[in-house]
This record gives C-alpha cells, structure tokens and sequence, in this order.
C-alpha cells in the first residue's frame, strides 16, 4: 500500500469487458488504484514484477497460464481475489482462507465485500489499525488447495526475474529438494521453483510421481529398477543411468504402486 494509503491494484482478465466492468467498480472506491492491467498468465507475471501492487484481481481460466499457475508465481505474494464463473474453486480457497472469489457476474456491493476481506487481511489497514500478519500459507499450497478434489497439475511453472518458464510433466526426470526450493530436472536442464518438495508433490498425480526419498520426487515411468544397497536400504536406477536413493517409506509406496 502506497504512503497515501492507496491501495494499488492490478486487473487480470483475458476478456476486455470484465475489465473494464471491474474497472468501472472500483473507481467508487477513493483509496483503490488501478494500478496495472494485464490480458494473460505471462503478461500478468511481468507487470506485477514491475509494478509490485497490493491486490491482484485475477481470472482463472485464462489462456497460456491458469489463474492458479500465476498465483504460484507471484512473490512477494500480494492479496489475490479470484474472479469466475467457476463456482467449483471457491470452496477450496474458504477452506484455506486464503482468498477471496468474486463468482461473475458480480455487483457492486460483491466487490465492496471483497475488499473488506483485503482489508481485514492486512493489505488495507481500517484506520488506525496496525496491518495483520500475512497468511502463512505458500503461493503453491495454496494454488494446489484451491484446486478441485482430483484435480492435479497438468504441468509445472518456474519463475526466473520477469521470464516463465513451463515445464511438461511429461518432460521431468526428478524433482529434488534445495533448501528452500524445489530443482526441476526435465529434459536435461535444471530449474528451481520457490517451494518445498511437499508442496510440489501435493500438487501432483500420485499415481505418476513418488516421493521416494524425503528430498527426491520421481515419475513412476522413469524408474527403470530398484536395487538392494545396503541392509534395508535401496536406490531407484532411473533409465538414464541416474541412481536415487530410496527410504523406507519411499520403497513402500513404490511397491504399492508397482503391485497395482
């Protein structure tokens, strides 16, 4: 929030009138600023880069990246109200109560309920409060969380500065855990996403990736063998040659999935 106590928005929407319909909404709102507008995933990523607003108002189907893959992207991650005509989100999002989502079509007194969500978020401060703790919840949990029950990534998205990169599952060889981030090894490059590995792995088809080790994620298709190590210990040889090690609990979950 500006020094003025503005608060500064960026508009995401592919479609021109939801815009300019949500535009029009907020203009009988004094202390909100349209700051940016953004018509795609990408493009969405790269002005809030630039501009760093307060709220993002973001559609969720949208060409070349979902709302969901953009909310993953966003650091430092700003107050974000979903806007949809998908119901079958929202639930999720409440649950975490992490955002708010303005269902289309909605009206004026909709909007005026969503910032008062912003506001008792933190990112609007009532006057004279002091600004509220921001959510602990990761941009990634909360995109997995918002999705529908069943519904996996189809795909994974890396920020690197104002460039996104997507990554097919179908191109990935491992994921390994970095400290605070997660290295994607797909086709043979490395990229790093800001995330744990639990939160990458929540997020995938578990009958296509399995945590073998608590710091390596593997695609089920890529293990080529498992092998004996050591007394109670083994390692995944992939098909490339490379060798994964294997934990307790990593070997029961592949062989539950191997006997199926």
């Amino acid at each position: 929030m500006s020094g003025t106590g503005t608060l500064r928005v960026l508009l995401v929407d592919d479609e021109a009138p939801a815009r300019a319909l949500l535009r029009e909404y907020l203009s009988g709102h004094p202390q909100v600023e349209v700051a940016g507008e953004a018509t795609n995933g990408f493009e969405a990523v790269k002005v809030f880069s630039e501009l760093r607003p307060d709220v993002v108002f973001l559609d969720v189907q949208m060409p070349k990246l979902d709302g969901f893959e953009v909310l993953e992207l966003l650091e430092p991650r700003p107050a974000v109200v979903f806007c949809t005509a998908y119901d079958e989100f929202a639930l999720k999002a409440f649950e975490v109560n992490a955002v708010d989502y303005l269902l289309k079509p909605f009206g004026r007194e909709r909007l005026a309920e969503a910032l008062a969500r912003v506001r008792a978020r933190g990112a609007m401060p009532a006057a004279g409060a002091a600004p509220a703790a921001a959510p602990a919840t990761s941009a990634v949990a909360l995109a997995t969380a918002a999705r529908p029950a069943g519904r996996y990534a189809e795909r994974l998205v890396v920020r690197d500065g104002a460039s996104v990169h997507v990554i097919a599952l179908e191109a990935i060889e491992y994921l390994e855990a970095q400290d605070d981030y997660v290295a994607i090894h797909a086709d043979g490059r490395s990229w790093l996403k800001h995330a744990t590995l639990a939160e990458v792995a929540e997020g995938l088809d578990p009958a296509r990736f399995v945590r073998v080790h608590r710091s390596h994620v593997v695609p089920l298709e890529r293990i080529a063998r498992l092998e004996l190590y050591a007394k109670d210990s083994r390692i995944a040889i992939l098909h490339d040659g490379r060798q994964l090690p294997v934990s307790r609990a990593g070997y029961a979950r592949l062989r539950e999935l191997m006997e199926r």
